[in-house]
């Protein structure tokens, strides 16, 4: 009977409803978590610790959001937000959450994780965060409209068309602002419009900026819909002029409707077709479009952690699954005899190739290629590998690859992650297969957002 009433009053709550939520923890969105009537509530905005008087704005069979009322008791962790568009933005979820409140919730994310997909404790190591988790961001890529005929440069606002002015955002690189804002000012002289989707009228769409931390130097792209650009002599010009620290000038054409940036025609208007950029030894040659981790200080750490997860002796054969560009793959060879990077997107191994050549790593090779297909392939011609990293996207290894790996029975696995969710979730399928965790290390790569980066080292146990 208890029981039966409890769930009775949980299907009576109605949107507009006042409660009161006790938070518990972050969700893997930044939003605060607690629970009433044997629900899960999720608050945007509330932190662990805090006590809430919210209104439920939705309610669904397992859940409910609810928005802040009042908070009755404040976390000592509580701040104000140093960027005056925080909460129009969306880009940041954790900005009103001190640094070091940040890395406890994110550590405690970590944890929850594992407890609720494993039903056990692993051992977690206390989570790397940064000296100074500001101006990390080495590159920005800005809508751009108008308001009140002037132009605009931002992102939109979550679940909205509204453009939010984030041209001084500070986890953005000082240099990459300046840059973003005298283009913009440099557009308005020349009157050069922005690209209307309703309409389908104007030019510009997006602003593209990326500086090199090795070289301070700054590769400038303008994605327009179209393939004219007016006034582009002078446009390059007057940011030449303006601007000493941008090397390349390109122009991306993306003609769709399409969430994408980037469209398939790129094309060089004045300057280095690519930018260079290091990462400890390691040189990367970097055109518009490619792919580069956007913390590179924080890189390095997570980089390192891989290194020892891969516990590396110089015999060993490396597999790079989803190697991307071949950063990690490129970061290990020189401690192993041979390192193979797949990668299905062929423009990223032709960049994974052209790395390996400018850093001289001739033990490195990059194929391109489904995982889950070219592993068993080569197991089955007797390749078999010492050591498998996997570096997946946020919905995790594709069951067939978690397949695969537990067929060629590596020594041991790095699995690289940015959510702890389907990492956890991987994990309970991997240790099913015969590999048990040795460690898990959180990385803050990306402070003042719910994001945390995690490196396994797993070893697999000879049965």
């Amino acid at each position: 009977m208890p029981k039966q009433g409890a769930a009775k009053e949980a299907e009576s709550i109605r949107t507009g409803d006042p409660i009161i939520v006790t938070v518990k923890r972050l969700g893997i969105n930044g939003e605060g978590v607690g629970y009433y009537k044997r629900k899960a509530v999720f608050i945007p905005g509330a932190l662990p610790g805090e006590v809430i008087k919210a209104t439920v704005t939705k309610v669904e069979p397992t859940f409910l959001t609810a928005a802040i009322r009042q908070i009755e008791k404040r976390s000592p962790y509580r701040r104000q937000p140093e960027c005056p568009v925080y909460e129009q933005c969306g880009g940041c979820q954790l900005q009103h959450f001190s640094y070091e409140g940040q890395l406890k919730a994110k550590e405690e994310l970590v944890r929850e994780a594992f407890n609720r997909y494993l039903g056990e404790e692993v051992p977690i190591r206390p989570i790397k965060g940064m000296d100074h988790p500001w101006s990390y961001r080495n590159k920005a890529q800005l809508q751009v409209g108008t308001e009140g005929g002037r132009l605009l440069t931002g992102l939109y606002s979550a679940g909205t068309r509204k453009l939010v002015d984030i041209s001084g955002c500070p986890i953005q690189h000082p240099e990459i602002n300046k840059t973003i804002r005298t283009v913009r000012e440099i557009l308005e002289r020349l009157n050069i419009p922005a690209y209307h989707e309703r309409t389908r009228r104007g030019v510009i769409r997006t602003i593209v900026a990326r500086i090199s931390f090795a070289t301070d130097e700054v590769q400038l792209t303008l994605v327009t819909a179209g393939d004219e650009l007016p006034q582009r002599d002078r446009l390059v010009t007057a940011i030449r002029q303006e601007l000493p620290k941008v090397t390349s000038v390109a122009q991306n054409v993306n003609p769709g409707r399409t969430p994408l940036v980037f469209g398939d025609i790129t094309r060089t208007l004045w300057g280095a077709e690519r930018m260079e950029e290091t990462l400890g030894d390691v040189r990367f040659s970097l055109s518009p479009r490619a792919f580069f981790q956007l913390n590179p200080a924080q890189t390095v750490h997570l980089y390192n952690y891989v290194r020892e997860a891969a516990a590396l002796t110089g015999d060993e054969l490396v597999i790079d699954a989803y190697c991307g560009t071949g950063t990690i793959g490129l970061w290990l060879a020189p401690f192993a005899r041979e390192v193979r990077g797949i990668e299905a997107v062929p423009e990223a191994v032709e960049d994974a190739r052209s790395n390996a050549r400018l850093s001289g790593l001739d033990n490195a090779g990059f194929y391109a290629g489904e995982a889950e297909r070219l592993l068993p392939e080569w197991v089955r011609q007797g390749i078999r590998p010492d050591v498998v990293v996997v570096d997946p996207p946020r919905t995790g290894c594709d069951r067939k690859l978690l397949q695969a790996i537990a067929q060629a029975k590596p020594r041991r696995l790095v699995y690289v992650s940015c959510n702890p969710s389907t990492l956890a979730k991987d994990c309970k399928v991997l240790a099913g297969a015969g590999f048990r965790i040795e460690w898990v290390q959180p990385v803050d790569m990306f402070p003042q957002t719910s994001h945390v980066e995690c490196v396994i080292g797993m070893q697999r146990i000879d049965t």
